[in-house]
C-alpha cells in the first residue's frame, strides 16, 4: 500500500484514481464553498475538496487533525484515537 508521503507527491488525477480504486469513503461535510469527503486509504485519512458549484475536485490532502474541521467530523462519527498521533 502507498504511504502518506508517496500519496502527497502524486498528481491530482492519480490521487483520484488511487482513491477510487483503493479508498474507503467515510463521510462528507459541508465547509464553506466545499463538500469535503473524508476517505480512508490504507492507514491514513484524506480530505477531498469538491467545489459543488463547479462539480470538480479541487484538492486532495491528508487530514489535518489540528484543523477546526475536525469538530465537524467528530460531531457525526467517532474517529479512532490513534488518528491524533
Amino acid at each position: 500500500m502507498i504511504t502518506r508521503r508517496e500519496f502527497t507527491k502524486l498528481s491530482l488525477d492519480k490521487k483520484i484514481s488511487m482513491l477510487y480504486e483503493n479508498g474507503t469513503f467515510v463521510m462528507a461535510i459541508r465547509y464553506y464553498a466545499y463538500k469535503v469527503n473524508l476517505y480512508l486509504l490504507g492507514n491514513f485519512y484524506l480530505e477531498v475538496f469538491v467545489n459543488h458549484k463547479m462539480a470538480s475536485i479541487e484538492k486532495i490532502v491528508p487530514l489535518d487533525t489540528t484543523h477546526s474541521r475536525m469538530k465537524f467530523y467528530s460531531d457525526q462519527i467517532k474517529l479512532p484515537i490513534d488518528i491524533l498521533s
